[in-house]
């Protein structure tokens, strides 16, 4: 799925009016028709909804709503600032229109106070939208400061009022906190960043008849990773095959009181298709390995495992769970990258160990795949002020190292050597827990063991990765559910992609 700009989204309309042909005002109903629809599927009759509007087209949005819940039956008043009379054209329509309606109550903000709200009420925000390239202050902030106080539920149309589409908030703006968000058409991507997140609650993506042929044909560097582009990426097993057609996948992992990492890794890596798993640990993590991951065929370490590094050019290679930041361990690691040409997966100690020399970075074998959580990211570019900053500088990198970084988080990243930006929206806060990132190192070094192409195997991996959780969580909770249960859910992924 692809995201846009505001200003791709605004030619989006225009685009639409001029080619379909549509009116705008025919589109604004449109949007209002499945705003409405959305609410009358799922709330009662009986709840009492306030609409506050503003003088644009997100506020004529807004008061199309207002006719349309009337006409469902709901009881709407609308709250609008009479002072200023200068509505968007298509705004002003509809406000002509509302006003036909006896039995809804056009009010100004300044009317507004607790006494209109009760637990049933749906406070619904149609103040701001997209268009909106200023921090909210004055009056207009002091309305949105008084309703985010306001125990109700509260939707925002499009998006939540003083969001801008593709950049963080302003310092000290005001914002209109949503328990929903219905999103016209497009998701934005501020709404996948934690900053802005936190203000949306459950978004919401409403068709409302944008231009197919705009969206085909519009380029754009930031998709989401949906089910449609995985059924592309994923290779369906074939029958006739064997392990060998599965390539080899080497965890390199582990160290004294850090053996679970190494074991959570290969297993993933088992789970998910690889067709031999060989894993290279230290000789106090021989038995245990051996005895929960007997697929997997153990490289005899010895007692300083770490000195056993050495290339082998069929094996796939994932390094750095539990693996130990010390000396002795650098050195191999940085000896081993300097002979080795082929993609890799580095995480966890392997990126804090190359993070104390940033020279280091340029021994990464071209289209490697590394997988920071924002810390280690930190560790390895520098600070950022936000997450919106730290995609810019991860976007450089990658271009620089001509690397794929899987920035991980509430929706982790994939960025690209070539600049694109993939979103993914599977998973859920029951992966927020150590273990994790050793089964998502596991399970996208076997995606590439497999032949799938470094970005593929990354994309499908974190997808997958967040897919599995979310089996996991539905069946244990978001706070029993362990990494080691994430891994047991991987198949039903696969037998869901099977469908």
């Amino acid at each position: 799925m692809k995201i846009f700009s505001a200003a791709q989204i605004k030619n989006g309309d225009l685009f639409t009016i001029k080619n379909e042909p549509i009116a705008f005002v025919h589109l604004m109903e449109k949007a209002a028709i499945a705003c409405t629809e959305f609410i009358h599927h799922r709330y009662l009759k009986t709840q009492n909804i306030l609409i506050f509007c503003g003088n644009g087209n997100n506020g004529g949005d807004g008061l199309a709503m207002a006719r349309l819940l009337y006409q469902k039956g709901f009881d709407v008043d609308v709250f609008i600032d009479k002072n200023k009379k200068d509505f968007s054209k298509d705004a002003e329509i509809n406000y002509h229109r509302l006003k036909e309606f006896l039995g809804i109550r056009i009010l100004d903000f300044t009317d507004f106070d607790e006494s209109f709200t009760n637990e049933d009420t749906i406070i619904i925000d149609a103040l701001f939208g997209t268009g909106l390239n200023r921090k909210i202050e004055g009056k207009m902030g002091q309305l949105i400061s008084i309703l985010n106080q306001i125990q109700a539920h509260k939707i925002a149309i499009d998006i939540p009022s003083g969001v801008f589409a593709d950049k963080n908030i302003p310092e000290n703006g005001v914002i209109f906190k949503a328990d929903e968000t219905l999103s016209l058409q497009f998701c934005k991507q501020s709404f996948l960043h934690p900053e802005i997140n936190l203000y949306c609650g459950k978004i919401h993506i409403l068709e409302i008849g944008i231009s197919k042929k705009y969206i085909e044909n519009t380029e754009t560097p930031y998709y989401i990773i949906d089910e449609e582009f995985i059924r592309k990426v994923y290779k369906k097993r074939k029958d006739t095959s064997h392990k060998g057609n599965y390539g080899k996948t080497c965890i390199i992992a582990g160290s004294f009181g850090k053996i679970g990492a190494a074991v959570l890794a290969t297993k993933a890596a088992l789970y998910s298709g690889s067709g031999l798993t060989y894993i290279l640990a230290p000789k106090c993590g021989y038995e245990i390995l051996q005895t929960t991951c007997p697929e997997a065929m153990y490289l005899y370490g010895g007692e300083d495992f770490i000195k056993n590094f050495t290339v082998e050019n069929d094996f796939t290679y994932g390094v750095g769970p539990g693996l130990g930041t010390d000396y002795e361990t650098e050195e191999k690691l940085m000896h081993f990258l300097q002979n080795y040409n082929e993609p890799l997966v580095l995480d966890a100690d392997a990126l804090n160990l190359i993070s104390k020399n940033l020279e280091n970075l340029k021994l990464i074998p071209k289209n490697s795949i590394i997988t920071p959580h924002p810390k280690e990211f930190s560790r390895l570019f520098g600070e950022t002020k936000d997450s919106f900053e730290q995609l810019e500088l991860a976007k450089l990198k990658a271009q620089e190292l001509k690397i794929y970084i899987v920035l991980k988080g509430h929706h982790t990243q994939i960025i690209t050597p070539e600049g694109y930006v993939f979103y993914n929206i599977t998973g859920n806060s029951g992966l927020a827990k150590g273990g994790s990132g050793d089964v998502l190192l596991g399970i996208i070094t076997s995606f590439l063991a497999q032949g799938y192409t470094s970005g593929n195997a990354a994309s499908f991996g974190v997808w997958l990765h967040g897919k599995a959780a979310d089996f996991t969580a539905e069946k244990y909770s978001k706070e029993a559910m362990l990494a080691s249960d994430v891994i047991q859910h991987i198949g039903e992924v696969f037998k869901y992609l099977q469908k």
